[in-house]
C-alpha cells in the first residue's frame, strides 16, 4: 500500500507538502485494453454470464435434482438489468441456479469483520482480529433476479415438473403484463421509472424528458461537440489548479495566477480574479447565491521560499467575479504567527478551515470569525471539516503512533458538538464521505493495500453519535477512493436515497479483450448490499460523479477509439440513460483521455460537460510540441 506522507507530531507544525506530479495517461496498447471486439451475446440489455469470481472461486453447478414448484403463483422479479428474460415460446424454464460470487453480486457471510472463523485460521483481510472491534456488520444476503451462470450439471424436468412450473410461469407472465399495461396507461402511455421509498434530495425530471428523480433533462440530441478548450498554460514547475465550479452563466476555473469565469458555451472570459499566491485547496461546495470558499498561499513562491504557507482563506463570489474577502488567523495557543490549513468547506453560512495547526470558523457574508476549536495540553486538534447539508469534523487527539480520531457533527454558527463517535483503534486517518447522512470511510489498520484510503465505510447516527452499521469494502472489489491524509476529498462515489453507491473494481469483461465495471448500492442502515446494478457493458468503466436528487449522475469512460459519455442511472431500478455522447474524433478522443479519472475535475449540468486538469506542469521534453489542455468542455444541441 502506498504509505500517506507523514502527519507532524505537534498541532502547531505545518504539514504542507509540493503537491506531486500529475498522472499522464498511458498510451493505448496495441491489441490489449480496449481493442476492438464483438458485441457481447445476447445484444445490449440482454444479461450475460457474469465473468469467474475474481479471487479464484468458480460458479456453484446447480443442485442435481430442481427445486420443489411453488404452492401458488410468485410475484414476477422487478425489471431492469440482471432480471431473468421470459423464457421462450414452447420452452420451458430451468431452475435458477446458486448464484456465483463475482462482481456487484450480494456475497455470503466471510469470516472475519466480526463472523466466526473456521478452523485453519483466519480468513479475508491480513493483519485483521477475530473480532472486529466489536462493531457490527451486516452479511451480505442473496438477491433473486441475478442473472445466472450457464452450464449443465442439473437433473432435466420431469413431464408433470414441466407442466406444473410452466403454468406457474404463465400466472406470473399475465400479472406482469397487467402490472406493465397499468403502468403505462392512463397517462399518455409514458413510461415513468419509478422513485417510490427514496430518501435523497428532491428533484423533478423533465417535463418529456424520459427521467424520474433528478432535474437534468435528456438534451433532444445525446451527440456533442467540443464547445471549447481552454489551453494549459506554460508554467517551469508544477503549479496547483484545484477548483472548478458552475453558475447559471460560468463555467469557473482555477488558474495559476487566479480565478477565471468563461461563458458556459463559448468559453469567453467573462471575468478574472487574480490572487497574491497560489492555490492550495478548495471547497466544492456553492452557496444558494453562488459563493465559495477557497485557500491559497500569502504570496508568490521565492528562490528563498519556494512554498508559502497556505493561510489565506477566502470566499469568491462566482457569479460577480469577485474575491468578497481573505483573511489568516493566529493559533488559539497563542503566539502571532498566522495558522496554516490543509482544508476548507462550506456549510450554510459558515466557512470551516482546519488542519494541523489549528482552525477557524468564518461568516461567509464578511469573513468575521465564529470560532476556533478548542485545543489543550492533550494534544487534540481538528484534522479537518466537511461541509454541505451539515458540518462535520474529524477530530485528531493522541500521539503520531497511537492516534485517537472522533467524528462529530457540529453547530455551524457556534462550533459545539452535536454528537461524537469514536472510531475504533488502527485508524490514521478518516474521511468523511458525507454529512447528511453521515458517512465516513477509513483504512482501519491500514488493511486496504491499495492507496484507497478505504477497507470500511460507518454509517452513523448523525443526531446521536452512534453507529448503525460498519459496512466492509474489499479494496479488490470496490473501486472509491479518498486521500490519504484529507478529510472531504472522496471521489468515485454517491450518497443519496440512504444508499452508498460504489464502482466495482475493473475486471474482465465477456468479450476478450477490455474490461468493465458495475456500480452497486449498500443500504446505509443495514450495511445490506442491494440486489440491482448498473453494468458498464463491456470496454466501458462506470464513475459516479454526483447525485441528481434520486438519480445518478456518472461518466462512462470509454475504450481507446470511442469518446466518453454521461448517463443518468435511477436511484432504485438502475435502468441507466444516456445525457451525452463525445465524439469518437481522434484529435478529440485524445484530448479528453488525457484526464484521469482519478484526478480531474468532472462537471455535468443541463447538457453540458467540462473537464478540467487540477494541476499544471511543465512541458514534456519528449512531446514539447503535443497540445494540451486544461479545460475542454462539451456541449449538446
Amino acid at each position: 500500500m502506498t504509505q500517506p506522507p507523514q502527519q507532524p507530531s505537534h498541532p502547531d507544525e505545518p504539514s504542507n507538502t509540493p503537491p506531486g506530479a500529475p498522472d499522464t495517461p498511458p498510451a493505448p496498447p496495441a491489441g490489449g485494453f480496449g481493442a476492438p471486439q464483438d458485441p457481447p451475446p445476447g445484444g445490449f440489455g440482454r444479461p450475460t454470464p457474469p465473468p469467474a469470481d475474481p479471487f479464484g472461486k468458480q460458479p456453484q453447478q446447480p443442485p442435481a435434482a430442481p427445486p420443489q414448484p411453488p404452492a401458488a403463483p410468485q410475484d414476477a422479479p422487478a425489471g431492469g438489468y440482471g432480471s431473468p428474460p421470459p423464457p421462450a415460446p414452447g420452452s420451458y424454464p430451468t431452475p435458477p441456479a446458486p448464484q456465483p460470487n463475482g462482481y456487484g453480486y450480494p456475497q455470503a457471510p466471510q469470516p472475519g469483520y466480526g463472523y466466526p472463523q473456521g478452523p485453519g485460521g483466519q480468513h479475508g483481510q491480513p493483519g485483521m482480529p477475530q473480532q472486529a472491534y466489536g462493531y457490527p456488520t451486516q452479511p451480505m444476503q442473496p438477491q433473486y433476479g441475478a442473472p445466472q451462470p450457464s452450464g449443465s450439471g442439473g437433473k432435466k424436468f420431469s413431464t408433470q415438473m414441466q407442466i406444473i412450473v410452466a403454468a406457474a410461469v404463465a400466472v406470473v407472465l399475465i400479472i406482469g403484463a397487467g402490472v406493465i399495461y397499468s403502468a403505462t396507461s392512463g397517462d399518455g402511455g409514458k413510461d415513468e421509472a419509478s422513485s417510490s421509498g427514496s430518501t435523497g434530495g428532491e428533484g423533478k425530471g423533465g417535463e418529456g424528458s424520459g427521467l424520474a428523480g433528478g432535474s437534468e433533462k435528456v438534451p433532444a440530441n445525446t451527440k456533442s461537440k467540443v464547445a471549447f478548450q481552454v489551453p494549459q498554460p506554460v508554467v517551469k514547475d508544477i503549479v496547483q489548479v484545484e477548483g472548478s465550479w458552475l453558475t447559471d452563466k460560468a463555467y469557473v476555473k482555477t488558474g495559476i495566477d487566479g480565478i477565471n469565469g468563461y461563458d458556459r458555451d463559448k468559453g469567453t472570459k467573462l471575468w478574472s480574479v487574480p490572487l497574491p499566491g497560489e492555490m492550495c485547496t478548495t471547497s466544492r461546495h456553492v452557496s444558494k447565491d453562488d459563493k465559495t470558499a477557497i485557500l491559497f498561499r500569502e504570496t508568490k513562491p521565492t528562490k528563498e521560499k519556494k512554498y508559502p504557507a497556505c493561510d489565506q482563506v477566502g470566499v469568491i463570489d462566482l457569479a460577480a467575479g469577485k474575491l468578497l474577502w481573505s483573511k489568516s488567523v493566529t493559533s488559539a495557543t497563542g503566539g502571532d504567527r498566522p495558522v496554516t490549513f490543509d482544508e476548507v468547506t462550506l456549510s450554510g453560512t459558515t466557512v470551516a478551515a482546519g488542519g494541523t495547526s489549528g482552525g477557524a470558523a468564518f461568516k461567509l457574508a464578511d469573513g468575521a470569525e465564529l470560532w476556533k476549536p478548542k485545543t489543550g495540553a492533550d494534544g487534540c486538534y481538528d484534522r479537518g471539516y466537511a461541509g454541505g447539508e451539515a458540518l462535520a469534523v474529524v477530530r485528531k487527539c493522541g500521539t503520531y503512533d497511537s492516534p485517537q480520531l472522533t467524528v462529530q457533527a457540529l453547530n455551524p454558527t457556534t462550533g459545539a458538538p452535536l454528537s461524537s463517535y469514536q472510531m475504533p483503534a488502527g485508524v490514521e486517518y478518516a474521511h468523511i464521505v458525507s454529512t447528511k447522512p453521515l458517512v465516513v470511510a477509513a483504512d482501519v489498520g491500514d488493511t486496504a493495500g491499495d492507496g484507497s484510503g478505504i477497507s470500511d465505510f460507518f454509517s452513523l447516527d448523525a443526531a446521536t453519535g452512534k453507529l448503525k452499521v460498519r459496512i466492509p469494502a474489499d479494496a479488490e472489489k470496490y473501486a472509491g477512493d479518498c486521500d490519504s491524509t484529507e478529510v472531504e476529498k472522496c471521489q468515485n462515489m454517491a450518497v443519496g436515497n440512504n444508499r452508498l453507491y460504489l464502482p466495482t473494481e475493473r475486471h474482465d469483461g465477456t468479450s476478450e479483450y477490455g474490461d468493465t465495471n458495475e456500480v452497486v448500492a449498500f443500504d446505509l442502515d443495514t450495511g445490506k448490499l442491494l440486489g440491482g446494478r448498473a453494468d458498464a457493458g463491456d470496454r466501458n468503466i462506470l464513475t459516479p460523479l454526483r447525485m441528481d436528487g434520486t438519480s445518478i449522475i456518472a461518466y462512462k469512460e470509454a475504450p481507446y477509439d470511442k469518446g466518453g459519455q454521461v448517463v443518468s442511472i435511477d436511484g432504485e431500478t438502475f435502468k441507466q440513460t444516456t445525457l451525452m455522447e463525445n465524439p469518437d474524433d481522434e484529435a478529440i478522443r485524445k484530448a479528453e483521455k488525457r484526464f484521469s479519472v482519478g484526478s480531474a475535475e468532472l462537471l455535468y449540468s443541463d447538457g453540458q460537460f467540462y473537464m478540467s486538469a487540477s494541476s499544471v506542469h511543465k512541458p514534456s521534453t519528449v512531446t514539447p510540441d503535443e497540445k494540451v489542455y486544461l479545460v475542454v468542455a462539451y456541449g449538446t444541441d
